[in-house]
């Protein structure tokens, strides 16, 4: 086999994060009556924090703000754009928020089978991924993925995020394997794709929604099973 190490990103990628944090904020607005204090429906509620939340995960992985700025900030800007000012209230969604969503299970269609394939051939698999650690270990455990991964690599424990190089580096190590014998599995062009052949290494780019790109990865996908036709 020409790769003897796979490595997966978690959301978007195996884990369903757009339909695991829909249904989140969609209990959060109802369980705090968010209508009656002021935020007329629940799709402005959810398009507001979508939109602080990437916008601080992009400065957060740039090193603008720390972790607790992002665990925080997306929620009250949210909040503050239907002119809430409410810190309890900031506190109450933004930690039920990270305890909800770990227990959300939705994976993409074909994970199992295609990890199971994997499985059944011998490949070791890890994960990198950039999200919070406790989060992401109970998401993996929760919707039953977890038994599949050697090593799970979050930025935390790396000291470093996607696309750098020394949470790639730090991946391998782990593993015991090098950029030439590895291949990387993301959605994320920028963080999984051009993060992976910057250190060397092959990647599969999961690209189910077929945005246009201006890279050719060494594989593209549309949906996991043609992982099969890869590897």
């Amino acid at each position: 086999m020409k790769y003897k190490h796979l490595f997966f990103d978690l959301d978007h990628t195996l884990w369903d994060f757009e339909t695991n944090e829909q249904e989140t904020l969609l209990e959060l607005y109802e369980q705090h009556d968010l209508k009656r204090r002021g935020v007329p429906t629940f799709q402005e509620f959810s398009d507001s924090y979508v939109g602080h939340n990437e916008r601080l995960w992009d400065r957060f992985r740039k090193g603008f703000i720390t972790r607790n700025d992002l665990r925080y900030k997306r929620f009250r800007l949210t909040l503050l754009d239907f002119k809430i000012g409410d810190e309890q209230l900031n506190l109450a969604l933004s930690d039920q928020f990270l305890e909800i969503l770990p227990g959300k299970k939705r994976l993409f269609p074909h994970t199992i089978e295609t990890l199971d394939y994997l499985a059944a051939k011998n490949y070791p698999m890890h994960m990198i991924t950039n999200g919070f650690e406790a989060t992401q270990l109970l998401k993996m455990q929760n919707s039953g993925i977890d038994k599949y991964f050697t090593h799970i690599i979050t930025s935390e424990m790396a000291g470093s995020l996607k696309p750098y190089r020394e949470i790639f580096d730090f991946a391998m190590a782990k593993a015991g394997t090098s950029a030439a014998e590895s291949i990387m599995v993301g959605d994320a062009m920028e963080l999984d794709i051009k993060g992976a052949h910057a250190v060397g290494m092959d990647q599969i780019y999961f690209n189910p929604a077929k945005p246009p790109v201006d890279f050719t990865p060494t594989y593209t996908i549309n949906n996991l099973a043609e992982i099969q036709n890869i590897l």
